[in-house]
């Protein structure tokens, strides 16, 4: 996990979740696009899976809450 920002102002923070399995990204989720997005076969079906569940997106969301503006 890991927040980016730009400015002091924490209205623009960017959260990143990795997800890697051999020292490959195989899926991410960025608070800016809202959703998983998959970079290999695996991490496709699997962020198609997570996006079609309400619950896992929202606390994926709401992480950048937690995490990154404590």
């Amino acid at each position: 996990n890991k927040c980016i920002h730009s400015s002091h102002d924490i209205s623009d923070m960017v959260f990143i979740d990795n997800y890697i399995f051999n020292k490959d990204v195989v899926v991410q989720f960025n608070s800016t696009v809202g959703e998983f997005v998959g970079y290999t076969e695996l991490g496709v079906s699997s962020a198609r899976a997570w996006n079609n569940n309400p619950g896992i997106l929202q606390q994926e969301r709401a992480d950048v809450e937690r995490v990154c503006k404590h």
